[in-house]
């Protein structure tokens, strides 16, 4: 199988580095990196979308965060079944986006949780919240996925 430039760029470092590792551990390590990768530029997306709608539109937080996670995931979904992921090939890619969507809904309620206690309840500032809920749910979204897509 041909290697992509993220796991020749992970296996130059290791060489570099002097560090080897299982054939597993070693997939599992560049899926982490690419999650990484994919999950940054979500959160960009879901950054500037979140400062557009609050800041431009003037829409509550809540409002803003729901919209801007929204369109994330669009590109979050495509990024990771197309890179991230080994998204089984035999299983039904409806079922599969359904699924997606579950726990993409789920990471939104909890993502929406945390921005409500952190920005309404304890006062901090609604992007400074952000980072703290995307921090959490970046976790969450990573376990659901390897379990449910793979």
């Amino acid at each position: 199988m041909k290697k992509d430039k993220i796991e020749l760029l992970f296996d130059k470092i290791c060489k570099i580095l002097h560090l080897r590792f299982e054939v597993k551990t070693r997939k599992l390590l560049i899926q982490i990196f690419k999650f990484t990768i994919v999950g940054g530029i979500a959160t960009v997306i879901d950054f500037v979308f979140l400062y557009l709608f609050r800041e431009f539109c003037h829409f509550p937080v809540l409002a803003s965060n729901t919209l801007s996670f929204c369109i994330s995931v669009i590109y979050n979904y495509t990024a990771s079944v197309k890179w991230v992921f080994d998204v089984n090939k035999e299983k039904d890619a409806k079922k599969q986006f359904v699924i997606f969507i579950v726990f993409s809904v789920l990471g939104l309620l909890l993502n929406n949780v945390i921005m409500w206690i952190t920005v309404d309840f304890l006062s901090i500032y609604y992007l400074l919240a952000k980072i703290i809920a995307t921090a959490i749910v970046m976790v969450f979204n990573f376990v659901t996925r390897k379990i449910f897509l793979e």
